[in-house]
């Protein structure tokens, strides 16, 4: 484990406190965001990573520092999935795109909390029980599985754990009531659904999180280095979305770059295991190749994808002009700007799914 100084967690903390607070108060009042804006925040997370990539480099050494980069780049690459994630729940609730930030933004705290506590176990697993490393190679194996023959679980945000138990323990109106969520009726607590959007967006990253820690575990094992790098490549994934808003779909290689890169990290997991509990002589693959193969897989799959465009895709013409359902939009798996109804305007926002 790396000797990792406290200034430095210091450091981190005040990093992610401070950013989260002025973009907290940059978006105190509900607005689309554009393009412009996005690439903006978007290029200050990347930055912040980046930053504090050159301190780890500079203070812990080269190798926690490519462990670091490594980590960041991979987390940064599998999140690209919950961006569709993002669509299909956004599109479920008709959530107006004003108010879709303030979502993201709690969606995220909760994800910070809970991917700390599962990478944590995480450590504590693998520093004890080094053969779990085969189990967790297991689970990128399946997941590539799925990626290669487009077999990915449909998520119904109206039926995931976390909105069901919020159903059960208070009641959830019909009706947004601005950025609140809560509201009094009759001098009862109800919630909005905004908090319903939320604790959908918690269960989809749960969900992620299965494929997402073992991933990370497979670069290093120490807390310092897993935590860090997960914590901005969340961060980062806000403005990744309002950025890349119906932009994901032509890059239609993506998935089987990512497919590729479980692959590459779960064989990585083998030789890892199989070097410490079978025999020293088996190598490893070091963090420099395991960096440069996420690199290059990912350039590889969007200059690809570019080059050779997807078949455009021809949909039935609808019968009439009515919109279509939120459970209609949620199976349909929308494009990221692909639903009118976010446009329309907060104070008169639609009416989602029961």
């Amino acid at each position: 484990m790396l000797e990792v100084p406290l200034w430095l967690w210091g450091a981190f903390a005040a990093t992610v406190v401070v950013s989260l607070a002025v973009d907290l108060l940059a978006h105190r009042t509900a607005h689309v965001i554009g393009f412009k804006e996005a690439a903006a925040w978007s290029a200050l997370w990347v930055g912040l990573a980046l930053i504090f990539a050159a301190v780890v480099f500079l203070v812990l050494g080269t190798t926690a520092g490519t462990e670091y980069t490594t980590a960041w780049l991979l987390e940064k690459s599998l999140s690209v999935d919950n961006l569709f994630v993002f669509a299909v729940i956004f599109a479920y609730f008709k959530v107006p795109r004003a108010y879709q930030h303030r979502v993201l933004f709690f969606g995220v705290m909760g994800a910070l909390v809970f991917r700390g506590i599962f990478l944590s176990l995480g450590v504590a697993v693998v520093s004890r029980f080094t053969a779990v490393l085969f189990a967790f190679a297991a689970v990128l194996f399946y997941s590539t599985y799925k990626l290669l023959k487009d077999e990915q679980e449909s998520f119904d945000p109206g039926k995931s754990f976390a909105v069901r138990l919020l159903r059960k323990i208070m009641p959830v109106r019909d009706e947004y009531a601005g950025m609140k969520f809560f509201v009094k009726e009759a001098g009862q607590r109800v919630a909005t659904p905004l908090l319903a959007v939320v604790a959908a967006i918690e269960a989809a990253d749960l969900v992620f999180a299965v494929d997402s820690v073992p991933a990370v575990l497979a670069v290093s094992d120490d807390a310092f280095i897993v935590y860090t790098s997960n914590a901005f490549a969340i961060l980062g994934l806000r403005a990744l979305y309002f950025m890349l808003a119906g932009l994901l779909d032509r890059f239609h290689y993506l998935n089987k770059g990512l497919a590729i890169i479980l692959a590459f990290i779960g064989l990585k997991l083998i030789l890892q295991a199989s070097h410490k509990t079978i025999s020293t002589s088996i190598p490893e693959i070091p963090s420099p190749i395991s960096l440069a193969v996420i690199v290059i897989v990912l350039a590889a799959s969007v200059a690809l994808s570019l080059r050779r465009p997807a078949p455009p895709r021809t949909e039935p013409a609808a019968p009439n002009d009515k919109a279509a359902s939120p459970s209609d939009a949620a199976t349909a798996n929308p494009g990221l700007d692909g639903h009118a109804e976010q446009d329309q305007e907060p104070d008169d926002p639609p009416r989602p799914a029961s």
